[in-house]
């Protein structure tokens, strides 16, 4: 019997995709538990409809990503980072700041997204920011002293 699943089951396939399985399993197992429906022409048509929904869905997320790549990409972040006078750096710069200064600039970029080591020493550093799957930006942070009292 032809199922189209309507959730992911383990060794089965996922969310979606049309499968073969025993009417038996499709009976007693998928249809019960609300994982799968017949593949009627009325269902093939609504799976289809939302598989092309999706598609574009993601096609939208991957262009607005790349988009917003481009535009990091052209910006180089100004950050001070505090530094005693024994030359030795009172905290740090991390994520957080980082995601802090390009939210002042209007770019909201989560700071779970940006991957680099934290910072506790002056110069040029590249930050690299996961917008979407497969869309990434390298973001120049320059880190300059600033002398505490």
């Amino acid at each position: 019997m032809k199922v189209i699943l309507t959730a992911d089951v383990k060794a089965q396939g996922k969310k979606g995709d049309v499968i073969n399985v025993s009417d038996g399993y499709a009976t007693n197992f998928l249809f019960k538990n609300n994982l799968a429906v017949p593949a009627n022409a009325g269902n093939v048509s609504v799976n289809n409809a939302r598989k092309k929904a999706e598609a574009e869905r993601i096609a939208a997320e991957t262009a607005a990503a790349k988009e917003l790549a481009k535009k990091i990409s052209n910006i180089e972040l100004e950050m001070n980072l505090e530094i005693g006078a024994n030359g030795k750096a009172f905290g740090s710069i991390t994520g957080k700041e980082i995601s802090d200064e390009l939210a002042k600039r209007g770019i909201e970029v989560d700071r779970k997204k940006i991957e680099i080591n934290t910072i506790k020493t002056v110069g040029t550093f590249v930050a690299e920011l996961k917008l979407y799957k497969g869309v990434s930006a390298k973001l120049k942070v320059n880190v300059t002293e600033r002398k505490n009292g």
